[in-house]
């Protein structure tokens, strides 16, 4: 139904975000909200979830997160709440990596995956995954890469997202201090600090 959506971010949420166009605000269910930012001018790739007393709309910054989302849902005992815990903490080439090789260790370290489901999810997604065939193994972590900035400035950014989505500050400063020593963009930081958290260090 909705492919995308353009418009300005006029509110973030923990759970969400709000993009408004054309003088209506919709209401997008995102793996971190916290990456975007009032004010910011965004493309949003669309996904609508109908369930029997609800419909949906979860909102991602690029395809690949969208396509994975769906992919995420296919596999039994992963809901949209597991998939979005998923995507949140990883990108969409490294679970395919951990996938392809039949990773069960990487893949019940994120959230709410055990080794049934892990296990699950190669059953269900090995060999399904062409569209990222060219991004396998390549520059592993660039996908969803966004303009390149100060690196000081991204960590600096990436630990405010730390902090709004509830982090004490005593673990935020111990992922910095590991951080430092990094190059990367604000997404790439948070989600590597999230790996940290659930022990991936």
């Amino acid at each position: 139904m909705f492919d995308y959506l353009i418009g300005d971010i006029v509110d973030v949420r923990p759970d969400c975000v709000v993009i408004e166009q054309q003088n209506i605000g919709y209401q997008l269910i995102t793996p971190n909200p916290y990456l975007f930012h009032i004010g910011n001018h965004v493309k949003i790739f669309t996904y609508l979830y109908v369930k029997e007393d609800a419909f949906l709309l979860y909102g991602f910054s690029e395809k690949d997160e969208r396509l994975m989302f769906q992919r995420l849902l296919s596999v039994n005992g992963i809901g949209p709440k597991g998939a979005l815990a998923i995507l949140a903490s990883t990108t969409p080439v490294l679970l395919v990596q951990a996938i392809e090789e039949e990773n069960e260790a990487l893949l019940i370290r994120f959230p709410g995956i055990g080794k049934k489901t892990a296990r699950q999810m190669i059953l269900d997604l090995k060999g399904k995954f062409k569209e990222f065939e060219s991004k396998v193994n390549v520059n592993l972590f660039s996908a969803g890469e966004r303009a390149a900035i100060d690196a000081a400035d991204a960590l600096a950014d990436a630990m405010e997202a730390l902090r709004a989505l509830g982090y004490a500050e005593k673990e935020i400063k111990k992922v910095e201090k590991i951080l430092q020593k990094e190059s990367g963009t604000t997404e790439e930081y948070v989600k590597k600090a999230l790996r940290m958290f659930m022990g991936n260090i």
